[in-house]
């Protein structure tokens, strides 16, 4: 009796890890499409609004700066923020472009 219960265990701990892989890729699936793919799709739509700025466009800085841009260049634009103000700020920190229209997601 005590053969065939020794003999029993090994397949039933083979299931038990089968059950836990399954749970684990599950886990992984789920978070893919609940937080990493809703990131990338921002971050690619963040990266064609950024590319599609020209001069005149009224940008937000991510630090609440407002102004109008007024020279580009590659990786940095300087926008007008006030009578004679000028700020120059590096592209990626621009949080939107004031009155585009946000694509549907």
């Amino acid at each position: 009796m005590l053969l065939s219960v020794a003999q029993a265990a090994p397949a039933q701990g083979g299931r038990t890890g089968l059950v836990m892989m399954i749970y684990l890729v599950a886990f992984i699936a789920i978070m893919w499409f609940v937080a990493i793919m809703p990131q990338r799709r921002m971050q690619k739509r963040h990266e064609e609004m950024i590319s599609a700025i020209k001069k005149g466009d009224e940008v937000v800085t991510e630090g609440g700066i407002i102004g109008s841009v007024i020279h580009l260049t590659d990786d940095r634009l300087t926008i007008r923020t006030g009578d004679n103000t000028r700020v120059v700020v590096a592209r990626g920190k621009i949080a939107r472009v004031v009155g585009a229209e946000t694509p549907a997601s």
